[in-house]
């Protein structure tokens, strides 16, 4: 996965915009300090994308352990990418108002306890408030971490460091899913949260030595807390009306009051975004097309990809009998794919535009997904799941690059911050919407002991009926032509180079 120079590898994830201008000191070159500042701050990220797909593969095991229904399961996954995403402006914002550095170490903090509590949790409830805070220590850490980087980073450098990082995402993602199945299998899942603790901790400590504090004082901004929270609120209500209808039906009040209630939380945000001097989104910025377009093609690749793994993971370990790490090892060969998407998606964007590469990577997609159905108790996971997984996995990894790419390209200097902190935020949303909606098709099959496989033949029907819907979507809405400007490549990581 080295791009011939990982050992630069930088941080350019859920960007907020360095309001002013960078201190003298930060122009100059990086020296070695730089460099060790970049690989503390890579390995922090990289902890912060492994914990998205480490737990994937462990859920059958912690569902045993815990004793939790496929509702709440679903909950372990989504809280996390929920407050992950749902925060991750605000601690862009905050990051500005009290400094990078200070943000940074507070979001480490937070994360690094989290972890703990999470591994030590004695029920399902414990283990949801953790991942929770976790999600929120997240939301802190990655745009503070971006904004020392754009300071201390000038020119070639940046770039160089930018194609790095680019590669830290997908392979943070398939170290996660081998990760959950090897600790799983071995000293059991608690581990995927316990490794956290010691690099939060190595990275807390030496961190405060390399990168200096800022010498300016903290600009006095007005952070739009309210915003952020009505934001991230509609978004956890919209998702437990879609989890809640996979047990109670779409007619019951627990499905449709809190998707009625999503509604009018996401009005009240538009409301609270016009009214405010500092709003966290600015509706002009939203309303841009390929902003439009970007959100849309990162909400449908994340969500996709999370829900094909929520359930591959399932039917290989509960109808299938898989233990966690062979399902983590069988995973493998479709993070690979992930990665080699985007770098080629990368390449094709430059050469073609992002509306051929978005569209071809959406039918990709759906013929994968598409593939996949063919699945049964009988035939075996490497002729059936398996090719149709990889074929999707190649088409997910263009996805993420357009989405980033076209946008970027395409949104004034001025908002590239507000932009790149936008798609990210749906990046994280897209994820905890996708394992939802697929938890609620599949839950017949979900349910320990079911024989039937109906639930998961249905579920990977509808990703590939969305993918397809995608592709067609993509045609219409993705801006035409080449991207302008030198950036491609995605904060998350899945980016091409």
């Amino acid at each position: 996965m080295s791009h011939g120079h990982s050992a630069h590898a930088t941080h350019a994830t859920h960007a907020t915009h360095p309001a002013h201008p960078a201190p003298a000191e930060a122009r100059t070159p990086p020296g070695s300090r730089g460099w060790t500042a970049l690989v503390l701050l890579c390995l922090a990220q990289f902890v912060l994308i492994v914990d998205i797909t480490v737990v994937q593969v462990a859920l059958p095991s912690i569902g045993g352990d815990l004793a939790l229904d496929r509702e709440a399961l679903t909950w372990v996954v989504t809280t996390y990418t929920l407050c992950f995403g749902g925060l991750m402006v605000l601690g862009g914002r905050l990051a500005d108002a009290l400094g990078a550095r200070r943000t940074l170490l507070a979001g480490l903090a937070l994360f690094t306890l989290a972890s703990l509590a999470c591994g030590l949790a004695p029920n399902g409830t414990v283990l949801i408030a953790g991942r929770a805070v976790q999600g929120v220590g997240a939301a802190l850490l990655s745009p503070s971490a971006l904004a020392i980087i754009t300071t201390a980073f000038h020119g070639p450098l940046r770039n160089r460091a930018l194609g790095v990082w680019a590669a830290i995402g997908g392979t943070g993602a398939a170290v996660g899913v081998l990760l959950g199945g090897v600790l799983t299998a071995g000293p059991g899942w608690e581990w995927g949260f316990f490794i956290n603790v010691p690099i939060g901790l190595l990275v807390f400590l030496v961190l405060p030595s390399v990168v200096r504090a800022d010498g300016r004082p903290p600009v006095r901004q007005r952070v739009d807390v309210p915003g952020a929270l009505v934001v991230t609120a509609a978004t956890a209500l919209l998702i437990y009306g879609l989890v809640n209808a996979g047990d109670a039906g779409w007619s019951a009040a627990g499905t449709f009051l809190p998707l009625i209630a999503s509604v009018i939380f996401y009005a009240v945000f538009v409301a609270i975004e016009r009214g405010v001097k500092a709003p966290l989104m600015r509706a002009e910025t939203l309303a841009r097309r390929p902003v439009i377009s970007g959100t849309f093609v990162m909400l449908i690749a994340t969500g996709l990809m999370l829900a094909l793994f929520f359930i591959s993971s399932f039917y290989l370990q509960q109808v299938l009998g898989f233990s966690a790490l062979k399902t983590g090892l069988t995973f493998l060969p479709v993070a690979i794919a992930i990665t080699v998407g985007a770098h080629l998606g990368g390449h094709l964007i430059g050469k073609i535009g992002g509306r051929p590469v978005a569209v071809a990577a959406f039918l990709l997609t759906a013929a994968g997904a598409a593939l996949m159905t063919r699945i049964s108790p009988e035939s075996s996971a490497y002729t059936t799941l398996l090719p149709g997984f990889v074929l999707a996995a190649v088409g997910i990894g263009p996805a993420f690059v357009t989405a980033t790419t076209t946008t970027m390209a395409n949104v004034p200097p001025a908002e590239a911050g507000v932009a790149s902190g936008v798609i990210n935020t749906f990046h994280e949303l897209g994820g905890s919407i996708g394992v939802a909606v697929v938890s609620t098709v599949a839950a017949a099959s979900l349910a320990p002991g079911a024989a039937d496989v109906g639930g998961f033949t249905a579920a990977l029907t509808m990703c590939a009926v969305t993918a397809a819907a995608a592709a067609a979507v993509a045609l219409g809405l993705v801006p035409a032509g080449k991207p302008s400007g030198s950036f491609v490549g995605h904060g998350h990581g899945h980016g091409g180079h």
